[in-house]
C-alpha cells in the first residue's frame, strides 16, 4: 500500500501511519523549507510537491491512504480563532478535501488541534437559522462539523477521537484530534483488527 501526505510537516504522522499499516510513503506536500529538508533527509527519493494548491492529484502516483494535518493557526486556542473559513490558513482544508475527491483513497487520516472541536466554520450552512440556528448567540456549526460534513458529501464515513501526548508517555498534554475516514461502502474490519487496542485506549476521549 502507498501513503500520500499533505501538510506533511516533518513527517511524524506519516511515520506513525506507515508503522501501523505497513504502507510506504509515495509523496509529500509540504510548503515550508525547514521541514522539507527534514523530509528529504528521512524520506530520500520521495517527491515533495510543496504547494498543495497547485497539485493535480489525478496525475500523481495513486495512493491507498491519505494523511495530513491541515494548518491549525486559525483553529488553535493560541491563535485569533478566525475559524475554518475561506482566506484563512486553516481554510486550506479545502485543498485536503479536493485531494480526497481526486484521489479517492481507501483511508484518510486527519490530525489537528483541539480547537477543531470548537472553532467556527463557514460553509454556507451555519447562518441559516432554520437549519442549525445558533448556540449561545453564535453559529452552531463548528470546524469539525464542517470537515465531517464535507467528508459525508463525497461519500466518506468517519470516526474521530481526541488523544493526548501523555497517553503515549510524553510529559505534557498536547491534545490532538484524529479523524479516520473511509468510503461508506468500505469495511474497516481489517484495519480495526490491527489497531483495535490503540483505538480502544482512546475511547474515553471520543468527541
Amino acid at each position: 500500500m502507498k501513503i500520500g501526505s499533505l501538510f506533511s510537516g516533518y513527517g511524524g504522522l506519516d511515520l506513525a501511519v506507515s508503522k501501523l499499516t505497513g504502507a510506504d510513503v509515495a509523496w509529500h506536500c509540504e510548503w515550508e523549507a525547514a521541514p522539507s529538508q527534514i523530509l528529504e533527509a528521512h524520506f530520500p527519493g520521495v517527491p515533495n510537491y510543496r504547494d498543495v494548491s497547485k497539485v493535480d492529484f489525478t496525475q500523481v502516483e495513486p495512493v491507498d491512504i491519505l494523511t495530513g494535518g491541515f494548518p491549525c493557526q486559525d483553529l488553535s486556542l493560541a491563535g485569533k480563532r478566525a475559524g475554518l473559513q475561506d482566506g484563512t490558513r486553516s481554510g486550506l482544508w479545502s485543498e485536503f478535501y479536493r485531494a480526497i475527491q481526486e484521489i479517492k483513497p481507501k483511508l484518510v487520516i486527519i490530525e489537528n488541534v483541539r480547537g477543531l472541536l470548537s472553532a467556527k466554520a463557514n460553509n454556507g450552512m451555519e447562518y441559516t437559522d432554520e437549519v442549525l440556528g445558533t448556540l449561545n448567540g453564535k453559529p452552531a456549526l463548528r470546524a469539525i462539523g464542517a470537515v465531517l460534513g464535507d467528508l459525508a458529501d463525497i461519500g466518506y464515513d468517519a470516526r474521530w477521537s481526541g488523544v493526548r501526548a501523555s497517553d503515549a508517555g510524553a510529559p505534557h498534554q498536547r491534545f490532538r484530534v484524529f479523524i479516520l475516514a473511509y468510503p461508506n461502502n468500505y469495511r474497516l474490519q481489517r484495519w480495526h483488527s490491527r489497531s483495535q487496542e490503540r483505538w480502544q485506549s482512546a475511547d474515553r476521549y471520543d468527541s
